[in-house]
């Protein structure tokens, strides 16, 4: 394994990959240096192309988005395959070029979006998939927090809200087929610091999500609601937990107000914990050795692209935007 961008998330794959059985950091590149210290005996090289000599079998894109196209386009030029840190490019179109190289060469190409790892999620889908909801109404995601200082390139709509589209369609297993929008610059940044943005998905469930990286309360959370209850993930502590549709009728006159439905038993599940970006790689890895792994496409990449600059597309426009 080669690696390209010793950053803010350049240095836990650096950690991660070293862990991993089966994976070799045999290659670390970046321009500006190794500020945080992750590259050990590796020499420090200064490009991808420096990357490519070393002779290796796979690479970890973790540079900044601007750069994702270019650095990527040379690795699938030279035959190796890739997993390039969400979001797969800064734009649609060269989003569509880094997939097309990349399948077009036969190789394995895909998206860095950790949060589909994340054990909540994973039970999540899992309970879903085998109609604990039932029917699925609604999904709504919340991330939201201070202002992180690793970012450069890009607003809270490719920073953050990209992960949110990804897992939400995941989840529903089933892509976009409009959004409609809301931003603010409150930082006095070029890119935005908050997004409100509602949706519909092409199988027909309704979405939502609130992002922004302005707010002192640090939330990430992910609730599917369905026929038989809820299902609300915290994926800051990797919690699950499942709210029915009760049929309990409470006798106290104040708390027995109609809500839709009645409140029924919650159950906290105990799930596995395991670093979501560790089992990222080993999907990684896997896929590599021609097993089955769920791994994001560079296409699933795409779609959610194309959905990030359709959000963007609404909150200017003051419209919705279809799919």
């Amino acid at each position: 394994m080669g690696l390209i961008g010793l950053g803010s998330m350049g240095r836990h794959h650096a950690r991660v990959i070293r862990e991993v059985e089966g994976m070799e950091l045999v290659a670390v590149a970046d321009p500006y240096g190794d500020k945080h210290g992750v590259a050990g005996e590796l020499p420090v090289l200064g490009d991808v192309e420096g990357l490519v000599a070393e002779g290796i079998d796979a690479a970890m894109v973790a540079v900044p988005t601007y750069l994702h196209e270019e650095v990527a386009l040379a690795l699938a030029g030279a035959g190796v395959h890739t997993m390039v840190e969400k979001p797969i490019a800064a734009t649609v179109e060269s989003g569509r070029r880094v997939e097309a190289a990349f399948s077009g060469e036969g190789l394995l190409g895909c998206v860095g979006y950790v949060e589909r790892c994340n054990p909540a999620l994973l039970e999540m889908r899992r309970r879903i998939a085998d109609g604990e909801l039932g029917e699925v109404y609604q999904i709504t995601t919340s991330r939201q927090g201070p202002f992180p200082a690793r970012i450069a390139d890009v607003g809270v709509v490719k920073d953050l809200a990209t992960h949110d589209i990804d897992l939400t369609a995941w989840i529903a297993r089933s892509p976009y087929a409009a959004v409609a929008a809301q931003v603010t610059h409150r930082s006095g940044r070029e890119h935005e610091d908050m997004v409100v943005a509602t949706g519909r998905l092409a199988n027909g469930i309704i979405v939502s999500h609130t992002v922004n990286w302005l707010s002192p309360r640090k939330v990430r959370e992910t609730v599917a609601t369905g026929e038989k209850g809820a299902l609300v993930a915290d994926t800051l502590h990797g919690d699950l937990t499942f709210v029915a549709n009760g049929d309990v009728r409470s006798e106290w006159d104040r708390a027995s107000t109609f809500r839709g439905v009645s409140e029924g038993d919650s159950i906290r599940y105990a799930i596995a914990r395991r670093e979501p970006l560790r089992v990222e790689q080993e999907n990684f890895r896997d896929a590599l050795r021609g097993h089955e792994a769920d791994v994001v496409s560079m296409a699933e990449g795409v779609h959610t692209l194309e959905v990030v600059e359709a959000v963007l597309a609404s909150a200017e426009a003051g419209s919705t935007q279809t799919l």
